[in-house]
């Protein structure tokens, strides 16, 4: 039996990844692993304070070393962080071994949602929108190597779900 790829979801900060990604992994089977949720258990701390307490650049490299780890497994769903697809080495490593979804929200969606989160430590202490465009702006050229591109401004979870195992079964031949 061949090996199915796993499936990698990337996207900005509260686009969906993690939603979607729990249900895409359980149609597929798969395993699924949110690399900010394994890090916040590895490190016994919210992201947030990771970054308050150790800095940008430590979350970085430890967000690298336990990506490029869990792309190693096999029949996994891999929800990335938002800023983890700007990385080289893992960028170069999901093209390697996964396939790869960008989902996309405009802009003034995902505003909404982050207004009620407190715990994301690029938007502390500043102006929500400037700061979520300017993240959009800088990171959408890189989100659209991944594989493919879900709009999925007006799509129910389900509805993306199925729309990436549709895009997940016809590129695998």
């Amino acid at each position: 039996m061949k090996l199915k790829k796993n499936v990698v979801l990337t996207g900005m900060m509260g686009v969906g990844k993690s939603t979607v990604g729990k249900s895409l992994a359980n149609k597929l089977s798969f395993k699924f692993k949110d690399i900010d949720k394994i890090i916040e258990i590895k490190e016994g701390c919210a992201i947030d304070i990771i970054f308050k307490n150790k800095g940008e650049n430590y979350f970085r490299s430890l967000e690298k070393r336990i990506t490029l780890n869990e792309l190693r497994k096999e029949n996994t769903v891999i929800s990335l962080g938002g800023g983890a697809f700007l990385n080289d080495s893992i960028r170069r490593a999901v093209k390697h071994s996964s396939i790869s979804f960008w989902l996309d929200v405009k802009t003034n969606i995902l505003i909404n949602r982050l207004k009620k989160n407190k715990k994301r430590p690029l938007l502390y202490k500043k102006n929500l929108v400037e700061t979520v465009k300017k993240i959009y702006l800088e990171r959408k050229k890189t989100y659209s190597e991944a594989d493919f591109k879900i709009k999925c401004e007006s799509l129910k979870p389900e509805l993306i779900v199925n729309k990436i195992l549709d895009l997940y079964e016809n590129s695998r031949d």
